[in-house]
């Protein structure tokens, strides 16, 4: 496990790899036409050093590389694309890895989530953000916290844009019955869940108490998939403001496993909704007793 950035250069570096094979260029040739020395398009390449969005830029000209959306792909991987990320506006109170999982996170083209604490991020409430977000964090003040919380309902967006974030999450049963904020915030928050669920480019399942142990206890977890490049998966645990990442080839295999076993053993998507719909409904109740 690393941080990002590490993960990052190894993935973008083995990318522009393989484009300058494609281009029938050696690292030599692309380091002259670069105007470089070799040794930085090998240290690129190998992922020993950091790269710019511009050094990205100049190589994929150097390699003939037209394609804007991978273009604009490659250079999220570099830290920054052609504009600048609205994350970048809450850096005085972003760690650099949670801006680094939110410029990830609007790369991506699919994301596949176990939780079995809190909702993801993607599907949280304003209020059930905020009441988290102050129970976790309790030493911010009352700026930082309204500061996360605007984050987390910004990065919601990228189930928006044109060509939405596809999500598919399964949450143990004890997401749902957790009652952040207290019954009337968790049962707002339900509703949200199961209205959600209704529409389109997002699966959800729940894993009920009755399924017993299984492999998602031992932590949450995120993988996301990249559009047009092979071998991009990247497993995340996610924390409120921090994550690690993880990019071996066998564990993303293992990762990938895991979530398929957690869905096969998650009730369907009608049950699942329907039993968000019931316990939403016994949170109304305690809110109204």
């Amino acid at each position: 496990m690393e941080r990002v950035p590490a993960v990052r250069r190894r993935k973008l570096g083995g990318e522009l790899r393989r484009l300058r094979d494609l281009s029938g260029m050696t690292s030599g040739q692309a380091a002259e036409a670069a105007g470089w020395h070799q040794s930085k398009v090998s240290r690129i390449e190998t992922g020993t050093s950091s790269v710019s969005a511009e050094d990205v830029e100049v190589l994929l000209d150097v390699y003939g590389v037209r394609d804007r959306d991978l273009r604009d792909l490659l250079g999220t991987l570099a830290g920054q694309g052609r504009q600048r990320g609205w994350w970048q506006d809450f850096r005085d109170v972003l760690p650099v890895e949670y801006r680094d999982f939110i410029s990830l996170e609007a790369g991506a083209s699919r994301a596949r989530s176990m939780e079995n604490s809190v909702v993801p991020g993607l599907l949280q409430t304003p209020a059930y953000a905020l009441a988290l977000t102050r129970d976790v964090m309790p030493q911010l003040s009352a700026r930082e916290v309204e500061a996360l919380v605007d984050v987390r309902i910004a990065r919601q967006a990228v189930l928006r844009r044109k060509a939405p974030l596809e999500l598919w999450a399964v949450l143990d049963e004890a997401v749902l019955r957790r009652a952040v904020g207290g019954p009337a915030v968790m049962s707002e928050q339900l509703r949200s869940l199961e209205r959600a669920a209704a529409g389109p480019g997002i699966r959800l399942q729940v894993l009920p108490f009755g399924a017993g142990g299984h492999i998602g206890v031992t932590g949450s977890f995120v993988i996301f998939s990249f559009p047009r490049i092979a071998d991009l998966d990247v497993v995340v645990i996610d924390h409120l403001t921090s994550s690690l990442y993880v990019d071996r080839k066998e564990d993303i295999t293992a990762y990938g496993a895991a979530f398929t076993r957690l869905s096969n053993i998650a009730l369907p998507r009608d049950e699942s909704v329907a039993l968000i719909r019931r316990i939403a409904g016994e949170m109304s109740r305690f809110a109204g007793a």
